[in-house]
C-alpha cells in the first residue's frame, strides 16, 4: 500500500489563474476560456478589479484583494499563481511574498529570456493592449531590460475599445486585424527585431496570425505558462 499525504481541497490543477472582473467575450484561445488549456487550471475572480481599473487606472486599490484572492487558490490546492493581464506585472514581489508559492504575474517576464534565444542584434519587442499606460514600472517589476520596441493595439478599430471598456460584443475580425497591423507597425518601426512578445492575455488567439504575417517567432502568456505548468507539475516520459 502506497500512502499519501493530504492539504488540499482540490487536486489536479497546478495552476491558479487570477481572473479581471470583466464580462467580455472570451474566445478559445483566450486564457480565460479553461477550453483554452490543455491541462485543468483554478480561476478566482477579483471583484472591483476591471480592465479599466487595472490598465487605464494602474490598479490602484487593488493589491489586498489579488492578495487574498491569491492566497485563497493556493489553499484550494494550486501549486503556482498567475494572473490573466500582463500589467500586473506591477504586483509580481507582493504577490510572490505574499502567498507562497512561485508566482508568474505576466507575459512580459519572457522579454529577457527571449532576448537571450535570438541571435546577435536582435532583440524582442512587446505588444500590448494599451501603449499610453504601460509605464516603466511595469517593465521593471517584470524584468524587461530598458529601450525594449513597444507597440500597442491601442490606435485600432476594436481590439483595445472592446476589452478595456469590457464591451459584450467582439468583432473577431476587426481584432485580428487591429493585432496584425499594430504588430506589423511595431516591426516596420525596428529593423532589429527578432521576436514579439504579447503582453496581453487577450492576444493568444490572434497569436498565429501575427507569427504568419511578421514572419517572427511570437510569445504570449499561453506559451509562458504551458513551460510554467510543466515545472510545476513535471509529466512522465
Amino acid at each position: 500500500m502506497v500512502k499519501v499525504q493530504g492539504g488540499k481541497s482540490i487536486y489536479g490543477a497546478a495552476v491558479g489563474i487570477l481572473m479581471l472582473d470583466a464580462r467580455f467575450p472570451r474566445i478559445p484561445g483566450d486564457m480565460g476560456n479553461a477550453l483554452t488549456w490543455p491541462f485543468p487550471v483554478l480561476y478566482r475572480v477579483v471583484r472591483d478589479a476591471t480592465p479599466d481599473r487595472v490598465v487605464r487606472r494602474g490598479a490602484e486599490g487593488t493589491l489586498p484583494a489579488f492578495i487574498a484572492a491569491a492566497r485563497d487558490l493556493a489553499r484550494d490546492g494550486a501549486d503556482g499563481i498567475t494572473t490573466n493581464c500582463g500589467f500586473l506585472s506591477l504586483f509580481q514581489d507582493e504577490l510572490a511574498e505574499a502567498v507562497g508559492v512561485p508566482v508568474a504575474t505576466s507575459s512580459l517576464m519572457q522579454v529577457g529570456l527571449v532576448n537571450r534565444l535570438l541571435p546577435k542584434g536582435r532583440r524582442a519587442g512587446i505588444l500590448t493592449i494599451s501603449g499610453s499606460t504601460l509605464t516603466p514600472a511595469h517593465l521593471d517589476k517584470a524584468g524587461v531590460p530598458p529601450g525594449t520596441p513597444v507597440g500597442s493595439t491601442e490606435g485600432g478599430r476594436e481590439f483595445t475599445r472592446v476589452i478595456l471598456n469590457d464591451e459584450a460584443e467582439l468583432d473577431t475580425e476587426l481584432a485580428r486585424q487591429d493585432n496584425v497591423e499594430a504588430a506589423l507597425a511595431l516591426r516596420a518601426a525596428n529593423p532589429d527585431l527578432g521576436a514579439i512578445v504579447l503582453e496581453c492575455t487577450n492576444m493568444v488567439p490572434y497569436a498565429a496570425d501575427i507569427r504568419a504575417a511578421c514572419g517572427l517567432p511570437v510569445f504570449s502568456i499561453f506559451s509562458f505558462i504551458r513551460w510554467y505548468q510543466e515545472g510545476l507539475a513535471p509529466a512522465r516520459h
